[in-house]
């Protein structure tokens, strides 16, 4: 069969004339009119039907294979290695598809497509991009000679239904006092920092707790590709950076918007994730001001995620330890930590306060952390710094 429809396709192709814009009315109709056609020499059921209509439709119109995967909302994340192996992920576990493009070609046309839709370019010249799709997903695109044998895409998948604190209480990701502590924490305007690992789940917790965002106030959120679900805030501004062009120009990085993000009387600005020297920028946002910020970063805990703000901050400047140090524990007041476990559920598994500096270190002082023999999350001390609490109350 699958030789049956790449004969159809060419056939279609070639009675459309590619000189007009054909509608996809037309396209269904000519698709329909092959199939009639096929059915006369060989007895195709009304099931066969439809799945031919619909995979003839996605390859001509849409994104051929890809289609039925990303209408899959229990996949959460594609993987194509390649026009043959394709991988999913589905519950936590990583599964071969079963699917594969007709060619390579046919391949390169659909990251083509993929970029073109957001006015991108990818090519032996730049043959890196991260784009994202129009339902929201994120993809990333590395081709030849980069990538060795094929085109590789990624594709992260976010649910259509928005993951809130109370689901992530009921699937065990958090207990239901760590996220009323941390609803007071946001609602305070405490500057708080998400570390955890790749697809640990730190835009999906940043994501609830925007929920809990006032919503009179004017929110700006700040990404490299825009993947944030802020709903309900009206006054929400949505910044997204640039690539340079194949001249290296017209680049807009996350500095430049973090810097340009302070000119537009923001009440809270969210970084999605830093991952260099725009970390000095969020910093001095938040010693002059600007309370209430929210960001995350790729750590293996919160004591990691403070070495690594440090690294970034020197990205940016070459400032003295001491006065990044002290910086940091004045720029951010709560760092979570969220982690990936063996059983492939996510969980936070440390909530520490920032209490100064001691010893020239920045001082973590742990609220509440992960027990992992118990499997139950216990309380360490109770919040120290409370200025921003008794601030919001009066």
């Amino acid at each position: 069969m699958d030789e049956r429809k790449l004969e159809l396709r060419a056939r279609i192709l070639e009675r459309i004339d590619l000189s007009k814009d054909i509608s996809d009315e037309e396209i269904l109709l000519l698709i329909r009119e092959e199939i009639v056609r096929l059915g006369q020499d060989i007895p195709l059921p009304i099931s066969e039907r439809k799945r031919l209509e619909r995979e003839l439709y996605n390859s001509l119109r849409k994104l051929d294979i890809l289609e039925d995967l990303l209408s899959d909302e229990s996949i959460t994340e594609i993987m194509i290695n390649g026009p043959d192996n394709i991988f999913i992920e589905r519950g936590g576990i990583l599964r071969e598809s079963g699917l594969r493009f007709s060619s390579s070609e046919k391949l390169s046309d659909v990251v083509q497509q993929i970029v073109s839709e957001n006015n991108q370019a990818v090519n032996e010249s730049i043959p890196i991009v991260d784009t994202r799709l129009k339902d929201g997903s994120r993809v990333n695109i590395v081709l030849p000679p980069v990538a060795v044998d094929y085109a590789i895409i990624s594709i992260r998948k976010f649910p259509k239904e928005k993951m809130t604190m109370e689901k992530l209480v009921e699937n065990g990701s958090i207990s239901a006092e760590i996220a009323d502590f941390l609803r007071t924490l946001v609602v305070s305007g405490y500057n708080l920092f998400i570390s955890g690992s790749t697809g640990a789940g730190k835009t999906t917790l940043i994501n609830a707790l925007s929920d809990y965002i006032p919503k009179e106030e004017r929110v700006i959120t700040i990404e490299d590709s825009a993947e944030l679900q802020l709903r309900g805030i009206r006054n929400l501004v949505r910044l997204e950076s640039r690539n340079a062009t194949l001249e290296g120009k017209l680049e807009i990085t996350i500095r430049d918007l973090v810097k340009s993000a302070l000119r537009m009387r923001p009440d809270r600005i969210i970084v999605g994730e830093c991952r260099g020297a725009e970390a000095l920028d969020l910093l001095q946002a938040n010693n002059t001001g600007h309370d209430g910020s929210l960001s995350t970063g790729h750590a293996n805990s919160n004591r990691d995620m403070i070495s690594r703000l440090e690294t970034m901050v020197l990205m940016g400047m070459d400032l003295p330890i001491p006065a990044i140090r002290s910086q940091i524990a004045s720029g951010f007041d709560i760092f979570v930590h969220i982690e990936r476990m063996s059983d492939r559920t996510r969980k936070i598994t440390e909530v520490s306060e920032v209490d100064g500096i001691k010893d020239g270190e920045v001082n973590l002082r742990p609220i509440y952390s992960y027990d992992y023999g118990e499997r139950t999350w216990r309380k360490e001390n109770e919040l120290l710094h409370r200025e921003k609490l008794i601030r919001r109350a009066s």
